[in-house]
């Protein structure tokens, strides 16, 4: 599955408990802008509205900005497919203190997917543990190279 896109502040930022595979609604335009590479991921989320799920501040800039047209938003609110069931499974799992965040977009077969988490946000002293792990982890590789 080759990855187009991904949310890299993501991991960082929030604990993931569970992930989901989804499909994404976008219009022609839009789907080459994605399979080239130009989305971006940083900052959005989904959010459950009316039995269906939303990704809301994702970034897809035209593909050809002269062929585009003048009413289309780079940040407009796209519909994600999933089924009934797993919505149903998403409100039961989502509680005060978590969250849906967007992990990645990527191709499979000749669809577009977004991987989907459930996700708690981390204290900022988590954040400076991930930090200092990455760290020693990264000095135990260079001892072991030389």
């Amino acid at each position: 599955m080759q990855s187009l896109a991904e949310n890299r502040r993501a991991r960082f930022d929030y604990e993931i408990l569970e992930t989901l595979e989804a499909g994404i609604v976008l219009k022609g335009h839009e789907v080459k802008s994605v399979k080239s590479g130009r989305m971006g991921l940083s900052g959005s989320r989904v959010l459950l509205r009316g039995g269906e799920a939303y990704l809301i501040g994702a970034q897809i800039p035209p593909y050809q900005p002269l062929n585009v047209p003048e009413t289309y938003d780079p940040t407009a609110t796209r519909k994600l497919l999933l089924k009934i069931q797993e919505i149903t499974h998403l409100i039961g799992v989502l509680r005060e203190g978590t969250t849906l965040i967007p992990l990645r977009i990527y191709l499979k077969g000749n669809r577009i997917k977004l991987e989907l988490a459930v996700a708690r946000g981390k204290k900022k002293h988590d954040k400076r543990e991930t930090l200092k792990k990455k760290t020693a982890a990264r000095e135990m590789r260079r001892a072991i190279s030389r």
